[in-house]
C-alpha cells in the first residue's frame, strides 16, 4: 500500500505496490486480473491499490507519444537561469500548456524545461515572448530536438 510518512511527506510504497507499478510501466493497459496473478492479489485488490496510487499522485496512466509523429513539429529542452527564488518561475512554467517537464537542477542551469510546439514560429514565440519575459528569468539556452531515439518509462521501482 502507499501511505504518507509520519511527517506528511511523500507516500511510502510497499513491495506489492511497487510490483503493480512495474507491471503497469511495462503495459499501462495490462488487465488487473493479470497484474493480480503476477503480484499475488485479487483483481479487486489491484484495482483498489491502483486507484489509491493514482489518487495520491504516485503515478499516472497515460498514452505516451512521440510528439513529432502526432502533429507537433518542434520539441526542445530549454535551460533557464533565474535571479532570486526559483520556485515561482518553475510554477509559472509548469502551468504553460506547451511545457511537459520542469525540473529544478544543480549545475549550469537552475531549471530544465521540455517544451512541445507546433512549429518553429510557435517555439520562437514561446521562448522569446513568454519564457524570457517572465520575472526572474535571467537567461535561456534552447536545445532543439532533431529526432527522438528513446523514450521509456520502464525503469521499475526501488
Amino acid at each position: 500500500m502507499a501511505t504518507r510518512d509520519k511527517n506528511g511527506g511523500a507516500p511510502s510504497i510497499d513491495a506489492v505496490s511497487n510490483a503493480i507499478i512495474e507491471q503497469l510501466q511495462q503495459d499501462g493497459r495490462r488487465p488487473y486480473a493479470t497484474i493480480g496473478k503476477a503480484v499475488g492479489l485479487s483483481e479487486a485488490a489491484v484495482r483498489q491499490r491502483v486507484q489509491k496510487l493514482l489518487d495520491q499522485g504516485v503515478m499516472q496512466i497515460v498514452a505516451v507519444t512521440d510528439p513529432l509523429t502526432v502533429g507537433f513539429q518542434r520539441q526542445a529542452m530549454v535551460g533557464i537561469n533565474v535571479d532570486g527564488d526559483i520556485d515561482p518561475v518553475a510554477e509559472t512554467l509548469a502551468a504553460l500548456d506547451e511545457v511537459d517537464y520542469v525540473v529544478i537542477t544543480a549545475g549550469s542551469f537552475d531549471l530544465m524545461v521540455e517544451i512541445v510546439c507546433e512549429d518553429d514560429d510557435h517555439l520562437l514565440d514561446l521562448v522569446n515572448k513568454r519564457i524570457r519575459a517572465l520575472p526572474g528569468v535571467r537567461s535561456t539556452e534552447t536545445f532543439v530536438y532533431l529526432k527522438l531515439r528513446k523514450q521509456t518509462y520502464t525503469w521499475g521501482t526501488r
